[in-house]
């Protein structure tokens, strides 16, 4: 049986890091200005995101995208995205600052049209692939895209919206009804012409994220080429702190492979897993749609290092291996992001999987997915925490409701600071000063606490609680504890309404296949856990895992209206 590889510790890393920014001009740090707002940034960091096309090409015969029976080399991708750039140009007019609107499932060909979009000098504006097509109306009207590249179904959600806002609309494949052009097409036109000359300014717009929107409509953040250039550069510091740390060598190998999990439509899949694997040469095999049973064949048939989702993925791809008896010897980590992972969860990992490391981030479409980071050995010490501000431009302070800065150990709002901040919110101004600060501080409406080492962790949203007779109870700390319990597999836990306490507190959850859980056994598990007050006072047994977002985020919202509204509350 293997063993996980002995990483380099916290302490090694950090000297390493200090090293590159000190000595390597690429990550030299510095003074620069960020919208009139002077705060420290990667001086001689590339001007634009097509550095990562260039970087791809140094491993071109390297496998780069995997998608059921097709398989791009990274000299195909960057070549039919440069295409794709020189495509939209010519047949569309695309100029800089064009908005483009990409709507599909995760395939090779929206790597290819995110690449080619920003190669023409265009804004992407990634939809979400299951949004409803009155959802996507609102989308379209809110970015004012004229353009649209789009999969099959979402094509056609797309047709009632075409003619009454003058869309074009291009098709993934051809044939689609309302398509008046194709991605073949698109490559066709372009291909065999270099990249187009253009000049993009750093603080130019590169993209529109929608947020999920769980407190109202969906918001469009803005994100420039500067504040995306300084995520990726982070990360990438980050892994040639680990790779000098580790004798220089690269710690996943030099055939890594991550099985990509999320929608790359949300910043996690788009920056955190797809751009950062243009600097690596990582092979990334996608998924069209979440199956724990797929995800265990794709990565024993690819022999991935690397696997990214949310929690309950990574949990039951755990429960599937040890169904079938399978350590998955190529992982050598699970990545979790979008939801705080339970301790328990971290434990088990550990235990199924002795190879492979675990680890977690903390990050907003708002910073570009960058934010905290936390693995190897400091995750499996401290599970709950999401870690430490990911180095060496990004700051993380805890605010109070008077807005003076918390002492270590103390709750309050995560306030986050780094060029790579979004610009603000589209076409609505007052909800971006609600959030950004004048000098750049963004508040992220999470609850938070920093420890003496400078870790993280997220306590609670600032509304995201339950009230119960003055005490306020904390969602995430109720559902980790029912998270613990080996047969429950998701939970998600909300305020009841209750005329003598105000609230009480209710439980949704899923039980592992076959099994049976009474209430009263559940509370006996809990009691070492959670005082009496925080304990369920309902319990509600699904049938299906707990409804999402876009981002992989459980929708409150959502079930909370579907809940409360069955009428057998007791």
């Amino acid at each position: 049986m293997k063993d996980r590889k002995p990483g380099p510790s916290r302490e090694q890393v950090d000297k390493v890091i200090e090293f590159i920014v000190a000595n390597e001009p690429m990550f030299a740090v510095g003074e620069i200005e960020n919208f009139g707002v002077k705060q420290r940034g990667y001086v001689n960091a590339p001007p634009d995101l097509r550095f990562l096309m260039a970087a791809a090409m140094e491993h071109k015969d390297k496998t780069a995208v995997v998608f059921e029976d097709q398989r791009w080399t990274y000299g195909e991708l960057i070549g039919k995205s440069i295409a794709v750039a020189n495509g939209l140009i010519e047949r569309h007019g695309v100029t800089p600052g064009t908005r483009v609107v990409l709507a599909m499932r995760n395939c090779p060909e929206w790597m290819a049209c995110f690449l080619g979009i920003i190669a023409a000098g265009g804004v992407v504006v990634p939809m979400n692939g299951w949004w409803t097509s009155e959802e996507i109306g609102y989308g379209l009207r809110d970015c004012g895209a004229k353009l649209i590249i789009a999969g099959s179904r979402q094509a056609e959600r797309m047709l009632p919206h075409l003619k009454p806002l003058g869309l074009t609309l291009i098709g993934i494949r051809e044939g689609v009804e309302g398509c008046t052009d194709s991605f073949d097409n698109l490559v066709a036109a372009g291909a065999g012409k270099p990249a187009p000359a253009l000049v993009i300014d750093p603080d130019a717009d590169f993209a529109i994220f929608y947020t999920s929107g769980s407190t109202g409509a969906p918001k469009g953040a803005v994100l420039t080429h500067r504040g995306a250039v300084t995520a990726i550069m982070s990360y990438a510091l980050i892994g040639a702190g680990m790779k000098h740390a580790n004798g220089g060598e690269e710690f996943f190998g030099e055939t890594p492979g991550v099985l990509v999990a999320v929608p790359l439509f949300h910043c996690t899949g788009s920056h955190a897993v797809f751009m950062t694997s243009l600097l690596s040469g990582r092979k990334m095999v996608l998924m069209r749609k979440w199956d724990a049973g797929d995800a265990v064949d794709l990565i024993e048939r690819e022999q991935l290092t690397n696997m990214v989702g949310v929690p309950t993925m990574s949990h039951e791809v755990t429960l599937e291996a040890e169904r079938r008896g399978t350590k998955l010897d190529s992982l050598m980590d699970m990545g979790s992001g979008g939801a705080k992972r339970p301790a328990a969860h971290v434990e088990r990992l550990a235990k199924v999987f002795p190879q492979a490391w675990s680890s977690s981030g903390y990050g907003l479409t708002e910073t570009n997915a960058l934010g905290a980071y936390n693995n190897m050995a400091d995750y499996q010490a401290k599970p709950n925490s999401c870690g430490r501000a990911v180095p060496a431009v990004t700051e993380i302070k805890i605010v109070r409701e008077d807005g003076s800065t918390a002492p270590t150990g103390e709750a309050g709002e995560v306030w986050i600071k780094s060029p790579c901040l979004f610009k603000g919110y589209l076409n609505q101004p007052e909800a971006t000063a609600a959030v950004l600060t004048e000098d750049r501080w963004f508040k992220t409406g999470d609850v938070g606490v920093l420890d003496e080492d400078g870790f993280l962790s997220i306590v609670d949203r600032l509304k995201d609680m339950v009230i119960r007779g003055g005490e306020n109870i904390s969602c995430l700390e109720v559902e980790g504890a029912l998270a613990a319990h080996p047969d429950i597999v998701e939970a998600a836990v909300i305020g009841i309404p209750d005329e003598r306490l105000g609230e009480r507190v209710g439980a949704a959850i899923l039980l592992r296949e076959g099994a049976v859980l009474h209430n009263d056994e559940i509370d006996e598990f809990l009691k070492p856990h959670l005082a009496a007050f925080k304990r369920p006072a309902h319990y509600w047994r699904l049938d299906a895992p707990l409804p999402r977002g876009g981002t992989g985020k459980v929708d409150k919202p959502g079930l909370r209206k579907q809940l409360l509204t069955d009428g057998d509350i007791d």
